[in-house]
């Protein structure tokens, strides 16, 4: 099973619009941040851990061919928006795309996305298939087990998940000690991390860094960063050993 990192920046992304900050201004590649999404590629099937406005670059950059399915963490439109770009995969499988959500999900992707449910639809829309799933394990297509993880992003309910020995929450304020025994004996942890100053509906640096310590993974990465957050190089010179900045871009190869 290979992960890859598609976006690991906030809701705004990295650079923000009209910003000259240091890290918004900054050459070095991993401080340009697209909207948080993740590629599991198991064998031949790839899927994606939500599709944000960004979804389409995101597939251009990582030459992605072929995708299964979409997971959906939460509705927020940092997280929904880019979901249209699915039409090409449509068109080049000849078959709907698997959407794995939760019924607010649902809710909402039926709202903002209304032309690709309609009884009548335009030519050319999106194809989709929901699947519904909550906080109980389901499996992919290919029978690989999903665990869902239910965190709060201040009072919305959002999940993270395990596949094997990763795990994967984004946009998290607090976990339940019921849905930490999840997370036990991943080998990879990636976590949201905005800024150092707290904040209230997403883990601040010390937060984070209290919860890896806590569920104890053998490496784990920050995503969800916002530019307030520093660098790249400074954000690294903060962190214990085990525990790093992630990067558009970054992969992992893991058992599945």
């Amino acid at each position: 099973m290979k992960i890859t990192m598609l976006g690991t920046g906030t809701s705004q992304g990295v650079p923000v619009i009209a910003c000259d900050c240091k890290v918004c201004t900054s050459t070095d590649e991993r401080d340009s941040r697209l909207r948080c999404s993740v590629l599991i590629s198991i064998g031949e099937e790839n899927y994606c851990i939500d599709s944000g406005p960004d979804f389409r670059q995101q597939m251009l950059r990582e030459q992605v061919k072929t995708l299964s399915g979409i997971i959906f963490t939460h509705e927020h439109k940092d997280h929904v928006a880019g979901l249209d770009d699915v039409r090409a995969f449509n068109f080049r499988e000849k078959k709907d795309m698997d959407i794995y959500c939760s019924t607010s999900v649902e809710t909402a992707l039926r709202r903002e996305f209304h032309y690709a449910f309609a009884e009548d639809k335009y030519p050319g829309v999106p194809s989709l298939n929901i699947i519904p799933i909550d906080t109980s394990p389901f499996k992919l297509t290919n029978g690989v087990e999903i665990i869902p993880i239910e965190v709060f992003h201040y009072e919305m309910p959002v999940l993270g998940f395990r596949i094997g020995d990763f795990t994967y929450i984004t946009d998290a304020k607090t976990v339940s000690e019921e849905e930490k025994a999840k997370i036990y004996g991943s080998e990879i942890l990636v976590v949201n991390a905005l800024r150092k100053e707290e904040h209230i509906s997403h883990f601040n640096l010390e937060e984070a860094l209290a919860f890896i310590a806590e569920v104890n993974p053998k490496k784990a990465y920050l995503t969800h960063i916002s530019h307030l957050f520093g660098t790249h190089e400074e954000i690294l010179s903060m962190l214990p050993p085990n525990v790093y900045p992630a990067y558009d871009g970054l992969t992992f190869d893991l058992k599945s």
